[in-house]
């Protein structure tokens, strides 16, 4: 194809070097307001101007023979030239007749020089061809003249009027030529353009190119227009006689163009070029189709990529519309094959792929109406059935003895009528249906079938059976989400302690303090992560076990007292940094509305929150299977949260000189009003005791009891945990108790040594008071439990001592 447009090119450059033109040499000699050389002598004379041009010096000798060979080649007995230099030096005259003369190859018939209309140039004129007249060399008269108005009366042509009288006479010659280069130059980068195009892949820049193409190939077509104008414009009808100007015209157009098309084969090179455009114009048009088929293509992919789990019967006419749009670009695809499209081999794979998936969609959509009109009369017996009468009743309203009667009056009011409803229908279609069914509408099916409704439980059953249900869903929905925050806490702000972009954002009192800040966290979401949410998870469907979950996780639960043993030491941390620009971007990243402070309480709320679910849980499940695990489990609860709060008022005894973890298992702490009586003490001293109550708060461990006075301080306007200074304390060995005190039902006695030391307690209610007495003489009795071993081996009066403990 580019040899196509080769040939054209060279031929086009080949007419354009054989008419003699230069582009320099052409523009030089061109009059202004493009009017051209020409017109006759009075006698028929063809007429040759020179029109005033101050750059003709600089045409070179080979241009300038070029130019006026061409110009001179027309037959004619003689030319006259008109040598206009009125605007001009004499001396520019001079030169360019001195080069005429040497230089112009036809017959001179007249010179005629319009001299230059300045005074002073005028006169060097006159004197200077009198002068020289003879060095020009010239075998003809050369006139000067003073205008061109001289120029006319004397010398032209009325009827071949020259440019000079505003003719317009047309040498469509030249504008061929200029033609006719500009052609070449267009044909070259055209070819260049196309050899080096590659294929465009998308549908716009095919588009562009395509466009683009046809607009240069409507482009050389003007040109050629152009030329086929010139070869006929002297063409003309019987009746017209031309004039001598037409007739050498048409001479000398047909003779360039004759000579060019018998060297050149200027019209086959027209066919050729014609011929590779069609294939060219073809290519891009059936690219253009190509890229729109593979446009739909992918479109028409992605409506039907997949027909996902859940069709609900309303999709299926808009998926319809989809199916059909498939199925009719393949048959689009089919008709490119047809059409002898070069892009065969990629269009057929498509074609076939288009059919296999509507065959694949209409298979899996015949699949699923069969299923949603199985799921649709699965529900319709599940309406039936009343199971939307027993959800739709609100936890809420069970909360209360009243609420819970109303419901289940509700319910047995349906049951009353449930042998109306047939539902011994229903567990057919379960077990019709159990493979396409899911498994919630299994687990309704399975509570609401007749034989498991009416033969196995009673409406009340079944109704606690789905609160329990709706607690279950909500202890496990609220693990996952308690997971993820801790999750957020440890990649969002531990791990960013690590991070080097955000070095330079840490606080100095943060270095080397993250365990302060952040505890056992991580410890604590490794356990829930891994193991407390996969248990849970995996009692969903049978919440009566989630009771056995708590307590096999007993000891793993352990872990949140060393948390909160820690939090007063992040709290104060906390006061110190938190309000530094590292916590502030970290809470950015993570999009948190709380800051840190916030996340590092939830495990202190979810350690708390666990015991009210075991609650509800409870009030759901009297008399049940798995009662007693859920009962154990909630104490264990209460006890681990017991033993925490515990924990966080121990660790703020200050002042006591031993070591608090040689005392054994602290078992209960609380703030009492105390009154002292000691017998070897001063007289005063014990009236002073009986009126005057002391603020103590006691901690009560498995071998020793501390009395401490509660401190609270506050700092920085934030109010600090509480302090206990250590005042005195009772080894458990040696404690004795009386339950009851005359005057005050609320205040027991402890006494030690014997009565030596008596401590009236006062607590703050009976509730309280009876706890103490109960864990105090739980310790006494463990005492002598251990200690009924050894009295017979030592001596029976130590184990007799210990009875005594108990009044």
């Amino acid at each position: 194809y580019f040899q196509t447009f080769e040939r054209l090119r060279i031929g086009c450059k080949c007419l354009y070097g054989f008419m003699g033109f230069t582009c320099h040499g052409f523009n030089v000699l061109k009059p202004v307001h493009d009017t051209f050389t020409g017109g006759r002598g009075k006698d028929g004379s063809p007429i040759i101007t020179f029109p005033e041009f101050s750059s003709f010096n600089e045409v070179s000798d080979e241009d300038f023979v070029n130019v006026v060979t061409y110009l001179s080649s027309i037959p004619s007995i003689g030319f006259i030239i008109i040598l206009d230099r009125r605007k001009d030096k004499w001396n520019s005259a001079i030169t360019s007749l001195t080069r005429i003369a040497g230089s112009f190859p036809g017959n001179l018939q007249l010179v005629l020089v319009l001299k230059p209309s300045r005074l002073l140039q005028r006169a060097i004129a006159d004197v200077s061809m009198r002068l020289h007249r003879d060095d020009f060399k010239l075998k003809v008269p050369v006139s000067m003249l003073l205008s061109v108005w001289t120029l006319n009366m004397s010398y032209q042509d009325d009827r071949q009027s020259s440019p000079y009288f505003k003719c317009k006479c047309f040498y469509a010659i030249e504008n061929f030529a200029l033609t006719v280069k500009s052609t070449a130059q267009m044909l070259q980068q055209f070819g260049t353009d196309l050899a080096e195009t590659e294929l465009p892949n998308d549908v716009q820049c095919t588009k562009d190119l395509l466009i683009t193409h046809t607009e240069n190939h409507d482009k050389l077509k003007v040109a050629h227009h152009f030329y086929e104008t010139v070869v006929h414009v002297a063409s003309k009808t019987e009746s017209h006689i031309l004039n001598p100007d037409e007739v050498e015209n048409q001479t000398t157009v047909e003779r360039c163009v004759k000579i060019f098309c018998q060297t050149k084969k200027l019209d086959e090179t027209e066919n050729a070029f014609e011929q590779f455009w069609s294939r060219h114009h073809l290519k891009l048009e059936q690219c253009l189709q190509l890229r729109h088929f593979e446009q739909d293509f992918r479109e028409t992919l992605l409506g039907l990529s997949d027909t996902g789990d859940c069709v609900l019967y309303c999709v299926f006419r808009s998926v319809q519309e989809s199916l059909e749009k498939a199925q009719l670009h393949a048959q689009h695809g089919d008709q490119l094959i047809q059409s002898n499209h070069y892009a065969v081999d990629s269009i057929r794979p498509k074609c076939v792929e288009l059919r296999r998936i509507c065959d694949d969609f209409s298979n899996e959509a015949k699949k699923k109406r069969d299923i949603l009109t199985k799921s649709l009369e699965i529900h319709k017996r599940i309406d039936e059935s009343g199971v939307y009468l027993l959800a739709s009743q609100a936890v809420d309203r069970c909360q209360t003895q009243e609420g819970a009667e109303a419901a289940l009056q509700d319910i047995e009011g349906y049951m009353n009528t449930a042998k109306e409803q047939q539902l011994s229908h229903l567990k057919d279609l379960s077990n019709q249906y159990e493979i396409v069914i899911s498994e919630l509408v299994k687990v309704q099916m399975k509570l609401i079938t007749a034989e498991y409704i009416c033969t196995q439980l009673n409406p009340k059953v079944y109704f606690y059976s789905l609160i329990k249900l709706h607690i279950m869903n909500e202890l496990i929905e609220t693990e996952r989400l308690y997971v993820e925050e801790l999750q957020s806490i440890i990649e969002g702000y531990a791990a960013a302690l690590n991070d080097p972009e955000l070095f330079y954002l840490i606080p100095p009192s943060l270095e080397n303090k993250k365990e302060v800040l952040f505890g056992n966290l991580p410890e604590i979401y490794e356990f829930h992560q891994k193991t407390f949410l996969k248990e849970l998870e995996n009692s969903a469907e049978k919440p009566e076990l989630v009771g056995t979950c708590f307590l096999k996780r007993k000891e793993e639960l352990q872990i949140y007292e060393k948390y909160c043993q820690n939090k007063p030491r992040s709290e104060a941390l906390w006061r110190q940094c938190g309000d530094s620009m590292f916590f502030q971007e970290c809470q950015k990243r993570l999009d948190h509305k709380l800051s840190l402070d916030a996340y590092l309480l939830k495990p202190v709320q979810r350690i708390t929150k666990y015991q009210l679910m075991l609650k509800e849980m409870l009030k759901c499940s009297k008399n049940s299977e798995g009662t007693a695990e859920l009962e154990e489990a909630l104490a264990t609860m209460l006890d681990i949260i017991k033993s925490v709060n515990d924990s966080m008022h121990q660790i703020a005894i200050t002042g006591f000189e031993g070591n608090l973890n040689d005392l054994g298992k602290l078992l209960m702490q609380g703030s009492f009003n105390v009154w002292t009586d000691h017998k070897k003490g001063h007289s005063k001293v014990k009236d002073l005791a009986r009126f005057k109550p002391m603020q103590r708060h006691l901690f009560l461990y498995h071998k020793m009891l501390l009395f401490c006075k509660k401190r609270e301080e506050t700092s920085d306007g934030h109010e600090k945990s509480p302090s206990y200074s250590f005042k005195h304390s009772l080894k458990m060995s040696s404690v004795g108790i009386t339950e009851n005190v005359k005057g005050d039902i609320k205040k027991f006695e402890i006494w030690y040594n014997g009565r030596e030391e008596v401590y009236i307690v006062q607590a703050p209610s009976m509730e309280v008071k009876n706890t103490w007495v109960s864990e105090i003489r739980k310790v006494l009795t463990s005492q002598l439990e251990a200690c009924r071993g050894i009295s017979v081996q030592t001596s029976p009066s130590h184990g007799l001592s210990l009875i005594k403990n108990f009044v």
